[in-house]
């Protein structure tokens, strides 16, 4: 391919680093660079909400304030101005259950407490009949009266998604604002939307909250591995594409170009703080080395990284299930953070064995101990994550000698 002829969407350089335009090359790199600082603070935020939602829904909240929440991140993560959640009721109403506003917006949404119809056309009519998000794009010609009522606060567009219980469409979330709402917003709310849907099945039918708070903790650990690939397939891969770029455009630089080097440099730092981001962010997600190799390395790998003297004992060489693996590591990664913030430790053991078809987990720290379940401890969570796979979980921390985990998770049910 000719110069004249080369895709404008390419990253490849224009000729030989001689005909390299310097300036316009610096230019891109600094874009780029900071839709990547973009995306990894967007990851962050979400992984995030998604930590918190998820042990939330495992502590079996109260539906009211799951709603409370699951309003809150999503309105929080879009950027929106309103996020209402919606019950359909039996006579073609819809009652709010909960409802989030921005901060300095006017309060527009008591009067969605009462009932409201469920008028062909709307957001609400669509997602009820078809069971798939729906959108307004703009509310400028709406005849309904949820468009009127919308024009009257300035509200543009609704996005909205169903909510789903045992197959059935029990209600709706709407994102609301002033703007234009991007593509992939229905996407995002209905990954948060599943704790909604979990609290709501756990409420409606006691005797499978069990199975609940399992599925909301693999959907938890499932979204963990997406946000893990996205990071290394896409933010990592074009991180490594401005690293080659960066010494691409240095090398074209004429002696006397000092200002521009400089430039460069600062560039290059900047490269180097997103790369350090993006590792911190993966330290808490669901790590590549338990995916390709089990709890043995993935495990010695999140001891190393500790400041402080770690026994490490496993004697399991299978692979177990996945969500035994994956619970497994998060109580182990939880325990020793605990260990080394909260305890004063110098030292830790974690053993990790087989004990008649379960697998048994035991940490051990030589720290203050008076250690009690909840108080932001994590330890609750932790509990939830043990009981939700049918497990055993027991906390020993008298006061002075130290605090002891020993859990034992079923490999069966």
């Amino acid at each position: 391919m000719t110069t004249a002829e080369r895709d404008p969407e390419s990253d490849e350089p224009d000729g030989p680093l001689g005909e390299v335009d310097c300036e316009g090359a610096f230019e891109s790199l600094l874009a780029k660079l900071e839709l990547c600082q973009i995306q990894v603070r967007s990851l962050a935020d979400e992984q995030v909400a998604l930590r918190r939602m998820a042990v939330l829904a495992a502590q079996a909240a109260p539906p009211e304030k799951i709603f409370g929440a699951v309003s809150r991140e999503i309105g929080e993560l879009l950027g929106t101005d309103y996020v209402v959640i919606n019950r359909y009721g039996p006579d073609d109403t819809t009652t709010s259950v909960g409802h989030w506003g921005r901060p300095g917006s006017p309060d527009v949404m008591p009067p969605l407490a009462g009932h409201w119809p469920i008028q062909n056309g709307s957001a609400t009519e669509i997602v009820a009949r078809t069971g798939k998000p729906a959108r307004i794009a703009d509310y400028l010609h709406a005849e309904t009266e949820m468009g009127e009522w919308a024009r009257e606060r300035g509200i543009r567009s609704v996005v909205a998604c169903p909510v789903m219980v045992k197959g059935r469409v029990w209600g709706m979330i709407a994102s609301l604002s002033a703007e234009a709402q991007p593509e992939d917003t229905e996407a995002r709310i209905l990954e948060l939307g599943v704790f909604a849907s979990a609290a709501i099945d756990s409420a409606e039918t006691g005797a499978e909250l069990h199975a609940s708070r399992a599925r909301v903790i693999a959907a938890s650990d499932a979204t963990r591995r997406r946000i893990e690939r996205n990071l290394h397939d896409g933010v990592q891969q074009r991180l490594i594409s401005l690293g080659l770029q960066l010494r691409t455009a240095e090398a074209c630089l004429e002696p006397g170009q000092a200002v521009l080097r400089n430039q460069l440099a600062r560039t290059a730092q900047g490269l180097t703080d997103v790369l350090e981001d993006l590792r911190e962010i993966s330290r808490g997600l669901h790590p590549a080395s338990l995916s390709r190799g089990g709890l043995r390395p993935a495990l010695k790998s999140l001891v190393r990284r500790f400041a402080m003297p770690v026994e490490l004992n496993v004697s399991i060489d299978e692979r177990l299930p996945e969500p035994v693996e994956v619970a497994v590591y998060y109580i182990v990664s939880e325990a020793l953070t605990n260990a080394l913030r909260h305890a004063h430790a110098n030292r830790v053991r974690v053993d990790l064995s087989m004990d008649s078809g379960a697998v048994r987990v035991s940490v051990h720290d030589d720290g203050i101990g008076g250690v009690e379940l909840g108080g932001g401890s994590g330890l609750i969570g932790l509990r939830d994550r043990t009981e939700a796979l049918g497990g055993m979980f027991q906390l020993e921390s008298p006061l002075g000698e130290g605090t002891s985990l020993l859990l034992k998770i079923p490999l069966h049910d």
